[in-house]
């Protein structure tokens, strides 16, 4: 399980992991690119974004020489999906909800299964089935109390809340606990009008904001 552990390390050492879903496969890779000029190096390619394996076997090749770059697979909703990731190189899994078999198929090729969870039932049953991280999604609705409520009853899960992250609450969220955020929107919104430029912009100053907090 030593590729698992060391996977799992980038990720949280990362810090942030940017959730790209793109409008087609050019626009995917791009906007990949520009989040990773701005020094966010976790990515988080959608598989509701065309041709999703593809451009994750794209990014893979690119950043094969850059260790700190970690490439994973989002919007997974099932075992075969999660496999055709795996084979394209995708390095985590996630989901925005828990699937027994999907689990299953993560730990049998040592990948990282980040499931969405909303409730102590289904983090039960995430933790259960080998979850390393859980995603609390969507962490707009839940709140940033959501991580010291968790950590009660489940005091050493690693949470990534995600959805409603933002430059405003990042702070919030890292001295809430969380393991690692995921970023959405409010960092790769810009793509939507082909500005890769402003979305680089907005990834370094998410970075600033990360490095800020964990040099305290």
């Amino acid at each position: 399980m030593l590729l698992k552990f060391e996977l799992i390390k980038k990720i949280h050492q990362a810090g942030i992991v940017a959730v790209i879903r793109g409008k087609s496969e050019e626009d995917s890779y791009k906007t990949a690119q520009a989040c990773v000029q701005g020094q966010i190096t976790a990515i988080e390619l959608a598989f509701t974004s065309p041709n999703a394996d593809i451009t994750i076997s794209r990014l893979r090749k690119k950043y094969r020489t850059s260790p700190d770059v970690i490439i994973g697979a989002g919007t997974v909703l099932d075992p075969t999906t999660a496999r055709l990731a795996i084979v394209a190189g995708a390095e985590f899994i996630v989901s925005p909800s828990f699937n027994k078999k999907t689990a299953k198929l993560c730990n049998l090729y040592e990948i990282p299964y980040i499931p969405g969870c909303f409730t102590p039932t289904e983090v039960q049953a995430a933790l259960t089935y080998g979850a390393d991280v859980i995603k609390v999604f969507p962490s707009s609705v839940a709140g940033e109390s959501v991580i010291n409520e968790i950590h009660g009853p489940f005091p050493n899960v690693n949470i990534m809340p995600t959805g409603g992250v933002s430059l405003v609450n990042l702070t919030k969220w890292l001295k809430q606990g969380a393991f690692v955020v995921g970023v959405g929107g409010s960092m790769v919104g810009p793509a939507k009008e082909d500005d890769y430029q402003q979305v680089t912009k907005n990834a370094i100053k998410f970075h600033n904001k990360y490095l800020e907090f964990v040099k305290k």
